[in-house]
């Protein structure tokens, strides 16, 4: 009787012990506090958590935990943000590479290093975003365009398909999103005249369930229990604001993944440049490019979409996370655009309630047309045709601000619950442009453009901003010499926490912007931190290791950060007891 009974006992304990390691999808509203289960912490994107052992009395006192360096030669840059589950860390790292580690002490558990073919094209650096749990799987993108599902516990392959052509310029960086069991991503590659997209997997074999295009005239599809594809509408219309057969090689690279809210029921993804660079050559507002597109996860069609620079000619991508949030009795959708200004939306409709400057200097536009909903240009800061000009050769150049690096670029803002604000890594710098004929060519460049990215001033090039999403005013800023380029948390200990390129983790005074605490990781801070609890002790996480786009295509800027070392490794921090 007794050995029944036990046998009983231990059944299920095994039993509630493999459900706890399972992620479903009631866990992936991300309020259990010592989990994090997805890119942005939760679905929204807001990175905020209601933690507040470490707060604005005693964050002085914080201090590392244990350090996970990623080990070998491949260091370059780290945009990675860690999950938490189940004990465990899973962090993505350059070279598609992911480790699994003991969430409390660092101790490595196993590492998957993706096999890369010779010949990927990814745009600005071998960077990876990070990854997506669901049931008993870990699942990321790599930089030959597969998507990959390991096992939580082995780091063994449960499932592996391949996007698209990588010889064609697609490749995968950002974080997957989880929504009612399907794995959602986008697609890399826009500088290379690829077609941007955003699909849905099943998450727990990989079959795809729908997919749906985000340059204008191509088709969707949905596809059945066997894997055949059913036409499932065009988006838009075809030719509508595309001259021509351009359309056909549009761009509009969702690279930065997407965010999901339960409220509206609806993902968002931004949309990159239209292809080539060069806007003389195609013009119209070229839908659905540097734009953000709402989506039915139940059904892949387009819900509504705003375009934040129709007809771009300075590479402004609209990437940027769309953060849905609770105003006046809303649901709005807020944006730091690349373009310099700060977008707030109705999140159910995509009607324009209002958008602001959040850098000091634009001058591609003076203002949003908040009718309209449309960019009011400043029609001289249009680089030039070169078919106009005496050689043919080079079109006008322009001085352009904020340059294509953006106002904001990957690094996501963060929102606090408590205080109201968004809070934005936000970059002052401009850019010599003009742009030169270009032809369309398979897994060539597609460009057409040149240019130099420049310094405004002799001053700091980035500052943390919070900003009132009500009236879009700058309530408080920290400038930093060097741009910002990680990621930003808010936490309900009234504290901010953000990464710099000189290598600082920080935390602020949510309320009024004061420097608390900081620590020095090593290498450049290019990735956003993460809290969970643990034990019942916070702890704080981020990746540092210097790299992405700015020191391969910043000009003067990276010349001017060019002290700055690479690294790779992971810093997890706690309070001193």
């Amino acid at each position: 009787m007794r050995k029944s009974l036990l046998s009983v006992l231990v059944l299920a304990a095994i039993g509630s012990g493999a459900a706890n390691a399972t992620v479903t999808d009631a866990m992936l509203e991300g309020k259990d506090t010592k989990s994090v289960l997805n890119w942005g912490m939760t679905r929204d994107g807001q990175r905020f958590s209601t933690l507040n052992k470490i707060n604005d009395k005693n964050v002085n006192k914080l201090v590392p935990a244990w350090s996970m360096s990623f080990g070998g030669e491949k260091q370059r840059g780290q945009e990675s943000q860690p999950l938490i589950h189940n004990g465990k860390m899973f962090v993505t790292a350059s070279y598609s590479r992911i480790f699994a580690v003991d969430s409390k002490t660092g101790q490595k558990l196993w590492k998957y290093e993706h096999r890369l073919p010779d010949g990927i094209m990814p745009c600005c650096d071998v960077i990876n975003r990070g990854a997506a749990l669901y049931d008993n799987l870990v699942i990321f993108g790599t930089l030959d365009a597969q998507i990959v599902a390991l096992d939580q516990n082995t780091g063994k392959v449960v499932w592996k398909e391949t996007v698209d052509d990588f010889k064609a310029g697609y490749s995968m960086s950002a974080a997957p999103l989880i929504v009612n069991g399907l794995v959602i991503t986008g697609v890399s590659g826009g500088e290379f005249g690829i077609i941007g997209r955003v699909e849905a997997r099943d998450a727990k074999t990989g079959k795809m369930v729908w997919s749906r295009p985000t340059v204008e005239g191509h088709m969707g599809y949905k596809y059945d229990a066997a894997g055949k594809a059913i036409e499932n509408g065009v988006s838009g219309t075809t030719g509508a604001t595309w001259p021509g057969e351009m359309w056909k090689s549009g761009g509009a690279a969702t690279w930065l993944g997407g965010s999901y809210d339960a409220k509206t029921g609806l993902v968002y993804f931004g949309t990159g440049n239209p292809g080539p660079w060069n806007s003389a050559v195609r013009p119209g507002d070229n839908l659905f490019s540097c734009s953000t597109v709402a989506i039915d996860p139940k059904t892949g069609k387009i819900a509504w979409h705003y375009q934040t620079t129709p007809h771009d000619g300075w590479d402004f991508d609209g990437v940027n996370e769309l953060v849905t949030f609770d105003m006046n009795g809303k649901r709005m959708g807020a944006k730091a655009d690349r373009n310099g200004f700060f977008y707030v939306l109705d999140a159910k409709s995509g009607k324009l309630e209002n958008a602001t400057p959040f850098v000091k200097k634009i001058t591609w536009a003076t203002s949003i047309d908040l009718k309209t909903g449309r960019p009011n240009y400043v029609a001289d800061n249009r680089p030039g045709d070169p078919a106009k000009s005496a050689d043919g050769k080079k079109g006008k150049s322009v001085f352009a601000v904020p340059s294509f690096l953006g106002g904001k670029n990957q690094m996501p803002m963060a929102y606090s619950q408590q205080t109201g604000m968004f809070y934005v890594p936000a970059n002052e710098w401009g850019m010599e442009i003009w742009n030169e004929p270009v032809s369309y060519k398979k897994g060539a460049a597609y460009l057409g453009a040149g240019f130099t990215i420049k310094t405004l001033n002799d001053g700091p090039i980035g500052a943390l901003r919070a900003i009132d999403p009500k009236t879009g005013k700058i309530a408080w800023e920290i400038p930093n010499n060097a741009p910002l380029w990680g990621g930003v948390m808010t936490t309900a200990g009234n504290l901010v926490f953000w990464g710099t390129p000189e290598g600082y983790l920080k935390a602020a005074d949510a309320k009024t912007g004061k420097e608390l605490w900081k620590f020095q990781t090593g290498s450049g801070i290019v990735a956003p931190p993460i809290t969970w609890e643990q034990d019942g002790e916070q702890y704080v996480s981020v990746v540092s290791g210097w790299g992405g786009a700015v020191p391969l295509w910043g000009g003067d800027v990276a010349k001017k950060v060019s002290f700055l070392e690479q690294g790779g490794s992971v810093w997890t921090f706690k309070l001193a007891k």
